[in-house]
């Protein structure tokens, strides 16, 4: 099995999917992610040889039952949680970096899941779980767009053949934002209880999912993309072909028009303006501020098969302009 080799790096193939590369000719300029100064003491290296996640299963699974299923796992250092909404992978443990990683670095993070719906219960149909990191409650605030903020991390990628044979999205890295929009708000007691639209905070999730369409049926050969979360309209839509497996560098970063900008490249090299991807507003949304990122495990949820495994290392927060004094140190002091 093998993945066809395509390598996408300019604005202008960009414009070849659909339009969807600039939404806006008054969009400000993209900022690549890694720019400014790397926040100290949010995101995680995974060097600490005791590293551990407390995983206080079973885990969370209010989008399909409601139930919270609390106390939530953490990892012991604190900068790590479960995700309430879908709960955390089945494994998340430590491992030696693959080869190939950020020079220097020996711990990295795997995440795997084999129930990534109802614990125990398998439904048959495609879960995802949630790994979030803890930046907004460790810096004891959120960050508005207007500091322009921007993550970066490292994914390995296995062998094709260890993937998990089911096409469709394996791994997600998503960020956290919000904006002022129109929210549903309920009202009243008991019988009383009406539900009303209203001005409000409104949460959503941006990101880029890792899609392979398995090989079978019409496809000669299996094939992996990088799907955007979203358009205008709250569509995803195909960025680049993933050409190889191994490292890779994938980054975000929110500009003050509250526009998103997406970048990878294949490798573990900080990011330049070459690995741009496309700039949205996601939702038709403006973000107003930043909470924090997370990555997503899926799987077929069929109770046999495992997902894919996926390591990562080296997730950075970054800010161009931050308002408040803070432990930081200087992009170009990265390993």
């Amino acid at each position: 099995m093998r993945i066809t080799n395509i390598r996408i790096a300019s604005t202008v193939a960009m414009l070849l999917w659909g339009g969807t590369a600039m939404q806006s000719a008054h969009a400000q300029r993209a900022v690549v992610p890694g720019t400014g100064t790397e926040i100290v003491g949010v995101a995680d290296d995974f060097e600490d040889p005791n590293w551990n996640y407390v995983p206080n299963d079973p885990k969370s699974t209010e989008d399909i039952d409601e139930n919270q299923r609390s106390p939530m796992g953490r990892s012991t250092n604190g900068r790590w949680y479960e995700g309430i909404k879908r709960g955390h992978p089945d494994i998340v443990q430590r491992v030696r970096t693959p080869a190939g990683g950020l020079p220097g670095s020996e711990g990295a993070l795997l995440m795997r899941s084999r129930f990534t719906g109802i614990p125990g219960q398998p439904s048959g149909k495609m879960h995802q779980d949630d790994f979030v990191a803890n930046v907004q409650y460790r810096l004891k605030r959120r960050v508005d767009v207007s500091e322009v903020p921007s993550v970066t991390t490292r994914v390995f990628l296995p062998p094709v053949a260890q993937w998990e044979n089911r096409s469709g999205p394996h791994f997600g890295f998503r960020l956290a934002l919000e904006t002022t929009a129109m929210v549903d708000k309920e009202i009243g007691i008991g019988i009383f209880k009406r539900t009303v639209e209203e001005m409000g905070n409104e949460v959503y999730w941006p990101g880029m999912f890792i899609e392979f369409e398995s090989q079978g049926g019409n496809r000669e050969n299996d094939y992996a993309y990088l799907r955007i979360r979203s358009n205008r309209r709250g569509g995803d839509f195909r960025g680049p072909q993933i050409t190889t497996t191994g490292w890779w560098t994938l980054g975000m970063s929110v500009t003050p028009d509250g526009m998103v900008h997406y970048y990878a490249s294949e490798g573990v090299d900080d990011l330049t303006e070459d690995d741009y991807i496309t700039s949205q507003f996601p939702y038709d949304y403006r973000a107003e501020r930043f909470r924090t990122f997370f990555y997503n495990i899926c799987s077929a949820d069929d109770g046999h098969r495992w997902s894919t495994s996926f390591i990562v290392d080296d997730p950075k927060v970054y800010l161009l302009r931050p308002k408040q004094q803070m432990a930081s140190r200087p992009s170009s002091s990265r390993r």
